[in-house]
């Protein structure tokens, strides 16, 4: 079976949350990790720090300067506020747009050329809210509906132009991360009542998922997973 072991792995929101969870799983696995984040401090260890803050396309793109060869990208930054359409902060929304989905279409873009000629996989952090919009509304879920249709759209070029990467998603539900704590700003006694009630998926758990996807065989190319813990209802 495919392994990572060896492999050299790009991740971004490498310093907290499944970005984290990941890093560590492959470096116990023993690949090459290289942690994208705005604290290198909080890296875990033997993870090589790459800081950028991902809401400014110069720090995008200054990620792959100089970077050598990647076997795997996984794009697991993301923001995620409560800002609702109808009155909603426009500022939150900007921010949610910029991390989600331009910074990650753009690691996408430029990370190609630093693919093997034999190939390798892009792996998106897409999210539940990007198959159905939650009860709650705002912005946050158009984000990542657009993250499935940029993972879709790259697929389908690569495949026209007869590039041999593969590209995927996984899409988890509520998860037990910080970023959970950003969505329920304003709202903490909720998120207080929502972990007192419902055991969540801890990130650890959405990192196997990214791993299984990481270690498929070479003709296996997987789509999107969706994942959620077994007491969430929708």
């Amino acid at each position: 079976m495919p392994s990572v072991q060896g492999q050299t792995l790009l991740v971004t929101g490498a310093s907290s949350g499944i970005g984290r969870a990941l890093c560590e799983l492959l470096v116990e696995r023993g690949a090459n990790v290289l942690g994208v984040t705005r604290r290198p401090a909080a890296l875990s260890e033997d993870v090589s720090p790459i800081v950028a803050d991902l809401t400014q396309r110069e720090d995008v793109s200054a990620i792959f300067h100089g970077l050598g060869k990647i076997d795997a990208l996984v794009n697991c930054a993301g923001v995620a506020y409560l800002s609702r359409i109808i009155d909603g902060n426009p500022t939150d929304w900007e921010e949610m747009w910029r991390v989600n989905v331009m910074a990650l279409t753009l690691c996408c873009q430029l990370s190609l050329k630093h693919f093997p000629v034999n190939g390798g996989r892009i792996v998106n952090l897409c999210s539940m809210s990007g198959h159905r919009v939650p009860p709650s509304g705002g912005f946050y879920a158009p984000s990542k509906f657009a993250v499935r249709a940029v993972t879709e759209a790259l697929r389908s070029e690569l495949k026209a132009a007869g590039l041999p990467i593969q590209v995927a998603c996984v899409s988890p539900g509520y998860v037990d991360t910080p970023m959970l704590e950003q969505y329920f700003r304003g709202r903490e006694e909720a998120l207080t009542q929502t972990r007192a009630t419902m055991k969540m998926l801890d990130p650890e758990d959405v990192a196997w998922a990214i791993l299984g996807i990481l270690e498929a065989p070479e003709h296996v190319e997987i789509g999107d997973i969706l994942m959620r813990s077994g007491a969430q209802r929708m």
